[in-house]
């Protein structure tokens, strides 16, 4: 059983999460998301242990279909940055808030960037693109996330402060224009960087708040320095071009870890 204990942590501290919102918050749904999240995630994770090869794809799907067609346009809830400022702003604890709270400001202190690995609807998308090994070096584009950041910050804050009518209709507006825009910028970058995941690493706004936080997850992949052949295969097959193979929390791109696994699947001797 030793081997399932990442699965089952996993599933506590969603569980745990659930249980207190349902019972703090005086409502079910709360109950029913987190369950539903932790469940899928450990699915996927039970999945990867038995070898599955499609077990994260699942999970993306799962998670990511369930955030954007049911949360976001069926329930109509801006799950994106905006969303965030906007129930930020309007000091209500609920929804967004309580979405980013827990997936990506305190909950990177466990699993790190793991949202986008196995639950970011936008990556669901464009991890079916075919550049899913880096063909190129990294460029130094990653200062263009910040602007995005406060784009998000400046739009909603306008709308408070022009005191704009009807802005929960906007909001929504938003999430739908906010993923045609993402969708769109994200497949273009992927081809035209021959990288599917050209827009994590330079245009999200959300990295802002996911990489301080990762730099401390308790759940990072590590290598077995005497399994080690220093064969490179796990940095070429890394989407995000991480050194995995340097075990300290400074290391090249450590903050930009999605914990997929590739590295570790592709491993000749089993050394991460």
């Amino acid at each position: 059983m030793k081997k399932y204990r990442l699965p089952i942590i996993l599933l506590t501290v969603f569980e745990a999460v659930a249980i207190t919102l349902w019972l703090t918050k005086n409502n079910l749904f709360y109950l029913f998301n987190f369950s539903y999240i932790g469940l899928s995630i450990s699915l996927g994770v039970f999945l990867f242990i038995r070898r599955y090869n499609y077990a994260r794809r699942i999970v993306q799907l799962l998670v990511g279909l369930y955030m954007l067609i049911y949360l976001g346009l069926i329930c109509q809830e801006n799950m994106q940055i905006e969303g965030f400022w906007y129930y930020l702003f309007t000091g209500v604890f609920e929804a967004a808030t309580i979405h980013y709270a827990v997936a990506k400001i305190f909950g990177p202190l466990i699993f790190g960037r793991g949202w986008c690995g196995y639950a970011c609807w936008t990556a669901m998308v464009l991890d079916f693109l075919p550049y899913k090994e880096p063909n190129e070096p990294r460029r130094n584009l990653g200062w263009i996330r910040y602007i995005t950041f406060a784009v998000s910050l400046i739009f909603v804050s306008g709308l408070f402060l022009a005191k704009v009518g009807n802005i929960e209709r906007i909001m929504f507006l938003a999430f739908v224009i906010g993923n045609i825009a993402y969708y769109g910028t994200g497949i273009a970058l992927a081809f035209a960087f021959k990288d599917n995941r050209a827009f994590c690493k330079y245009i999200c706004p959300i990295t802002v708040f996911l990489k301080p936080m990762s730099y401390f997850s308790m759940i990072r992949i590590k290598c077995d320095k005497e399994k080690c052949i220093s064969c490179g295969k796990c940095k070429r097959v890394c989407p995000m071009n991480v050194d995995v193979t340097d075990n300290s929390r400074k290391r090249k791109n450590g903050t930009e870890c999605i914990l997929c696994m590739e590295c570790v699947k592709n491993c000749p001797k089993n050394a991460l």
